[in-house]
């Protein structure tokens, strides 16, 4: 890091962003283009780190970092529709006369993010944020794992299909073929591999048949012929548990725990 003590500094400041959907931009605070690491980053001069905060202890870190909309990279369209929720970004100081030279100042995901007129801020949460999550998990009788995750062990194979859309008005979706099972949908995921929606994921509220209704409309108008791939979901009932998918023994809630109410109760009842 000695290119940092010379008499000129030739610093630029740079993220790299990295979508969950797999599509990753870069962005720089130099006047010029930059090629960093096998990517392009645009110069785009209203980015700024606007607070940087590091601790030394456990404390979680976070960045925040205020830029202005661009049309080319990160629109307010996008940020409304969640598009770069949970991004990965990473911030640091390169060489503009030698990109490879580079010191990392930071990174994290994309938590909070503001909009303001013609502008955002974006709060980047480090990897010590996941330090502020609780211990021990609240009892519930509902099942607190996700279907097929490395708690429920539910394989997902077979479980996924794709299918086109054939109709779409606002949350309700109508596709080209029917559930596996009555109710085998409801609460599963539909992600969207076409159209304005591609690459975000859509909650499904409840399905019937070819009829799917989302837990809320799409960002984005959708279109009849867009590819879709739909996931069963699960109620986190132990009878669903138990019944659909033979997992009993790795239910992770608590269906025959006494609750709160049990104290209410008259004598006898």
């Amino acid at each position: 890091m000695d290119w940092l003590e010379e008499p000129l500094a030739t610093v630029a400041l740079c993220w790299r962003i990295e979508r969950r959907d797999g599509v990753a931009i870069g962005l720089t605070a130099h006047d010029r283009d930059l090629f960093v690491d096998g990517l392009v980053h645009r110069a785009s001069p209203g980015m700024v780190p606007s607070a940087i905060e590091r601790a030394a202890g456990l404390e979680a870190d976070t960045t925040e970092v205020a830029g202005a909309l661009s049309a080319d990279a990160i629109t307010e369209a996008d940020l409304l529709a969640g598009r770069w929720d949970g991004a990965r970004v990473a911030v640091f100081a390169a060489d503009w006369t030698d990109p490879a030279r580079r010191v990392a100042l930071g990174e994290g995901t994309i938590g909070a993010v503001a909009l303001s007129e013609g502008g955002f801020t974006a709060e980047l949460l480090g990897v010590a944020a996941a330090l502020d999550r609780p211990v021990t998990e609240d009892t519930a009788p509902e099942c607190r794992a996700a279907l097929g995750d490395r708690r429920c062990r539910v394989p997902m194979a077979g479980r996924r299909c794709r299918a086109r859309v054939v109709a779409a008005d606002g949350a309700a979706i109508v596709l080209d073929r029917a559930e596996p099972a009555a109710g085998a949908w409801t609460g599963g995921r539909l992600r969207w591999f076409g159209g304005a929606n591609g690459g975000m994921e859509s909650a499904v509220a409840a399905a019937d048949g070819v009829a799917v209704v989302l837990a809320a409309a799409p960002a984005f108008a959708v279109t009849a012929g867009v590819l879709v791939e739909v996931e069963e979901g699960c109620d986190k009932s132990i009878a669903t548990c138990a019944g659909r998918f033979a997992n009993a023994a790795n239910f992770r809630g608590e269906p025959f725990l006494p609750g709160i109410d049990l104290l209410t109760r008259y004598p006898g009842a």
